[in-house]
């Protein structure tokens, strides 16, 4: 390959991926490596030392038979709030502290109140337990000595660049970040005790941050010299990628969990503090949030299994006799914010069959009860849908979903995080929506099938069960009905 390229590099959670791409949306290069974590009970870390080998072994893969004097430019995205600790050489101090890792339940209180303000102004209300900044007292609190903050993104760039960089105010938006302003609010943070010192610069997603440097080359095989644009959290990589930046549009990512991202004009505020908002590259806003349902417990409730038979086999099942609220970890963030909140399985008869096609609609479901929740915040919901992530390989569950939403979905040729990073990539001096139009291709879509509204008694279902549990709150359930029932008399919800 000797046309031009850009790289795009993914931290996931189970995996870091890297695509080099062209102009037009050319894959040249793909390559990933594995990552491996330690979860509990609340817990989840992983070590950043393996997310700098992975990165070298996807980016090596990635660019065998791409010439190197054709790599333009790289970014990085990465999970949205995992941060660690580090010294002034880069060097980590402490494990990767993950996007679900609740231990700071105590730390988000004090946030809370430190910062009630500012929360309120930038449109979530209220940090939750798994964000970055009540886990960044959690971590200060547990170490002696210098340290200095580093999302999962921050630590990669900084090994790609050699040096310090800046932080993106996507990343940073979980640590407090003011994206108004787009500055650290030094107000709340010396209220917390949180030194100046310990947090990096703030720049805007598409930043040039520096160049790869030799000793980073060396082990990537991204050429020296290569510059280093500033990325963003996964969930806005794969809204970049999607390649829908318009104000209406949305892009669902499901992977381990579902991430919903879409695009405004205006900064949507949640007074339930599910919703927030990133700050996109062009100025517009990026609202969503992260649930903590999705395709992991696919994962982890049926191990080695043949998904595409059991895909087959839950056609047959719709609805469920079952009725699942499938958490892939403790607690909810997204529609609506429940640290007790965990997973069940109602109804289920001990047919296997059953109890997935149940995951595959509940998951579902959730998606569908986040879309509602956005109408209730007033955000526009009408636009185009992407459907992007590890899940949108399976024809069925893709089907499944536009059924359920009661409306049409939009699968990219190449649904993937990495590739809303190259977009970044070769962003630098232009519009990211102009970049985007150019590089993301649709595969196919999808249109709701006739009876779609089949699905709408066991989603009111789960409404009611998730609302009697003291989870969601009584206006977002109450909105959900009122959407079902207008589907039911023919109308748009």
């Amino acid at each position: 390959m000797t046309e031009a390229v850009w790289l795009g590099i993914d931290l996931g959670t189970q995996s870091v991926r890297a695509l080099a791409v062209t102009a037009t949306g050319e894959i040249a290069g793909s390559g990933a490596h594995a990552l491996t974590g330690r979860r509990e009970e609340g817990r989840h870390e992983q070590d950043p030392e393996d997310w700098w080998r992975a990165v070298a072994t996807a980016c090596g893969r990635a660019l065998d038979g791409v010439r190197p004097g054709a790599v333009r430019a790289v970014a990085v995205d990465g999970t949205s709030g995992t941060i660690l600790l580090t010294d002034r050489d880069g060097t980590p101090l402490t494990p990767g502290l993950m996007y679900d890792d609740t231990r700071a339940a105590a730390e988000a209180e004090r946030v809370n109140e430190a910062g009630a303000e500012l929360w309120q102004e930038l449109g979530y209300r209220r940090m939750q337990p798994a964000w970055a900044l009540p886990k960044l007292l959690w971590l200060l609190e547990r170490h002696r000595g210098p340290a200095y903050l580093a999302h999962q993104a921050d630590f990669v760039n900084r090994r790609l660049a050699g040096h310090p960089v800046p932080a993106d105010l996507s990343n940073a938006l979980k640590t407090g970040a003011h994206l108004i302003d787009e500055r650290w609010p030094a107000d709340v943070l010396d209220a917390l005790g949180v030194p100046a010192e310990v947090l990096p610069p703030l720049v805007r997603s598409g930043t040039p941050l520096g160049a790869v440097c030799a000793a980073a080359a060396e082990v990537t095989g991204i050429p020296e010299g290569t510059p280093i644009v500033a990325g963003m959290t996964d969930g806005c990589a794969a809204q970049l990628g999607a390649g829908r930046l318009t104000a209406g549009s949305w892009n669902s990512v499901l992977g381990t969990t579902l991430v919903l991202k879409g695009v405004t004009s205006e900064l949507v505020h949640d007074p339930y503090g599910a919703v927030y908002s990133h700050r996109a590259p062009d100025g517009e806003w990026l609202p969503g949030g992260a649930s903590s349902t999705g395709a992991g417990a696919i994962s982890r409730d049926f191990p080695g299994r043949d998904l595409r038979e059991l895909d087959r086999l839950a056609a047959r099942h719709e609805p469920a006799r079952a009725l699942a609220y499938p958490l892939v970890s403790p607690g909810e963030r997204f529609p609506f914010a429940a640290p007790d909140a965990r997973g069940f399985l109602l109804g289920g008869t001990g047919d296997e069959t059953d109890d997935y096609a149940a995951i595959l609609q509940g998951v579902a479901y959730l998606e569908r009860l986040c879309f509602d929740h956005l109408d209730l915040l007033g955000a526009p919901t009408g636009g185009d849908l992407t459907l992007t992530g590890g899940a949108a390989r399976s024809a069925y569950w893709c089907r499944l979903r536009a059924d359920v939403l009661g409306r049409p979905v939009i699968l990219p040729a190449h649904p993937e995080a990495a590739l809303g990073a190259a977009v970044l990539a070769a962003s630098p001096g232009r519009r990211v929506a102009e970049v985007a139009a150019a590089m993301v291709a649709v595969r196919e879509t999808i249109d709701p099938g006739p009876g779609s509204g089949r699905f709408d008694e066991a989603y009111l279902r789960l409404v009611g069960e998730l609302e009697r549990r003291g989870w969601l709150p009584a206006p977002t359930a109450a909105h959900a009905r009122t959407r079902a029932a207008r589907t039911q008399r023919g109308t748009p919800r």
